[in-house]
């Protein structure tokens, strides 16, 4: 939708904005400045609307946002308006969890299928999901329409893991093993690496910084 190249910062505040404007319309707030705004969310009103006007800007001077339509627009940047159909390769404690994590429906992403190779887990059921064995999960993928895989496995073996869905046609993975994966520019990977954001919180509890979001 948008040809601009937007810098990483950027795109890493808009879910921020998202979820901010999301509680001020629980509150039935109709507008708000990006003064306001700023003061609740630590960002400089300047950088607001600098990030805002990357995507064309939003706002009217003198009247500032109107909350549900920026929200609205922040969606669709951040590609909301889209169902995407979700699948976890790993149904051990972090896969289970991310399955029952229901706000994931609300925001359009739809966990359709849990894979694992432990007996133990195989047939159980996780949130209406049957836990299914990894040796389905290529005749899965190749009969079903995936759009994000999320791999909860163990380091070592998610190199393959991701080298294999990459083979299979996946083209968005969201990647909690601890390793960066190498893969095709066409591969969209996020990275959520649990333990370095637990050491980030060290070390502003060690006192060192002063750093904000």
């Amino acid at each position: 939708m948008y040809k601009k190249e937007i810098s990483k910062a950027v795109i890493n505040r808009l879910p921020r904005y998202y979820r901010y404007l999301g509680d001020l319309l629980e509150k039935d707030v109709v507008r708000i400045s990006s003064k306001e705004l700023s003061e609740k969310m630590k960002v400089t009103a300047s950088q607001i609307r600098q990030d805002l006007n990357n995507f064309g800007g939003f706002g009217q001077q003198g009247y500032g946002y109107n909350v549900e339509y920026l929200h609205s627009e922040i969606g669709k940047i951040l590609g909301l308006d889209t169902k995407y159909n979700m699948i976890i390769i790993g149904a051990g404690n972090l896969g289970q969890a991310l399955a029952n994590y229901v706000d994931f429906e609300r925001r359009g992403f739809y966990v359709k299928a849990l894979f694992d190779v432990s007996p133990k887990l195989i047939g159980q059921e996780v949130r209406g999901n049957i836990i299914k064995s990894a040796d389905e999960l290529e005749d899965y993928i190749k009969n079903n329409k995936v759009d994000i895989v999320a791999i909860t496995v163990p380091k070592a073996k998610a190199p393959q893991l991701a080298a294999d869905l990459v083979k299979w046609g996946i083209k968005g993975i969201w990647n909690f093993a601890p390793t960066d994966l190498n893969l095709p520019k066409d591969v969209t990977v996020e990275n959520v690496h649990l333990a370095e954001s637990l050491m980030k919180l060290s070390y502003r509890l060690s006192g060192k910084d002063d750093m904000r979001d």
